[in-house]
């Protein structure tokens, strides 16, 4: 085992690493703050400097994913929708199945350009999770509650507003509402036989209304819905505790492009066009399940250093004068300090493993369990 491969699997390494994201993450969440005097004066200036604001964040997770456990994404579609990438606002649709699906989305819309002024459709529990939450908030993200009757109001009035975003925008949806288990997709399948549509084998039942809204709220916006399935080589089920302990996967990405002109106007028949859709994306898992490769032309973005380069800058700010702090606590020999220095990294990597822990599958939430028994 190298050095390398070795600092990769030792926790003290990891806890570093944590440190740097949480104190870079306060920092960046308290110039956020600040910038919010700007708001009234020049959003169009709020939005940018925010954009970038989130980037020096989002850029260290996707960091661990390119360059310290050096997974591989490749896409699966054709040159023209290449050619699009970052140059026009999208709606992506992106299956729930994975820990790091999100991750590998980030790392894309990283390669692209549109990392900062990425989107997405969350549920409102994670509004309160430090720094990922309030960042979040800071960036516009639309909040749901996944009661539509609570969320309708709130969500037209968060999609409306970003009709004139001055960057790039990729609105990532996960319309299965939920991340997919073998319980929640039973409850579901036993939904989809009840209204008699199709029985899907690697998907949740999609849930048409936040698509639909989407799709009307971003007309005149958005140029077109990407369809992303994402799926893994050697049937590998990854997980962020595996991206920090360096594993190496290889992400394999089906993308399909979908100008908004093809989507229809009716709120069924769009609802219908997203149910084919998910057929389809079935029909893509059971093709790669088989041939281990998705259709279409292979391309490898290439990764970009400004993710390695941004961490680097802040771990270099931040770790000297931590290590200088370290060695004045033990050069005192005071046992309350050295036991309050102990507590606060007990503390701090108690702190990092929740962070994990938003990722993680098994305690992922429970909607879907019962919430697909009800009618959207």
């Amino acid at each position: 085992m190298g050095l390398l491969a070795y600092l990769k699997t030792q926790f003290m390494v990891h806890l570093l690493i944590g440190f740097v994201f949480v104190v870079s993450g306060l920092v960046i969440n308290f110039v956020q703050l600040c910038t919010l005097v700007l708001w009234p004066v020049n959003k169009q200036l709020y939005r940018r400097l925010n954009c970038r604001l989130a980037y020096s964040l989002w850029s260290q997770l996707v960091m661990l994913l390119e360059w310290w456990s050096c997974t591989e994404c490749t896409l699966f579609t054709d040159q023209a929708t290449v050619d699009r990438f970052g140059k026009e606002h999208v709606v992506i649709i992106l299956n729930h199945n994975f820990e790091i699906d999100f991750l590998c989305g980030w790392t894309m819309c990283e390669r692209f350009g549109v990392l900062g002024s990425s989107k997405v459709l969350a549920k409102r529990e994670l509004l309160y999770v430090p720094l990922i939450g309030w960042t979040w908030y800071f960036l516009e993200i639309v909040f749901c509650k996944r009661k539509w009757e609570e969320d309708q109001d709130t969500v037209i009035e968060g999609l409306k507003r970003l009709s004139d975003y001055p960057e790039y925008m990729w609105f990532l949806l996960y319309c299965e509402g939920t991340r997919f288990t073998e319980k929640k997709h039973r409850v579901s399948m036993e939904v989809a036989i009840s209204k008699g549509l199709p029985v899907l084998k690697y998907h949740l039942l999609p849930r048409t209304r936040g698509f639909t809204t989407a799709v009307q709220c971003l007309r005149g916006t958005v140029a077109a819905v990407y369809d992303v399935t994402l799926n893994f080589r050697g049937n590998k089920n990854p997980s962020l505790l595996g991206i920090l302990y360096g594993k190496k996967y290889e992400a394999d990405m089906c993308v399909r492009r979908f100008p908004l002109e093809e989507i229809p106007l009716d709120e069924k028949e769009a609802a219908q066009w997203l149910h084919k859709l998910y057929q389809e994306k079935d029909a893509l898992q059971e093709t790669y399940n088989q041939k281990g490769v998705f259709p279409g032309q292979q391309f490898k973005p290439p990764r970009r250093p400004w993710t390695l380069l941004n961490f680097l800058s802040w771990a270099t700010v931040l770790l000297s004068p931590l290590f200088s702090c370290v060695l004045g606590v033990f050069a005192s020999g005071s046992p309350l300090l050295i036991l309050t220095f102990l507590g606060f990294v007990g503390a701090a990597s108690f702190g990092v493993r929740r962070l994990i822990g938003v990722t993680e599958i098994e305690k992922g939430s429970s909607y879907g369990n019962q919430e697909f028994k009800k009618k959207e």
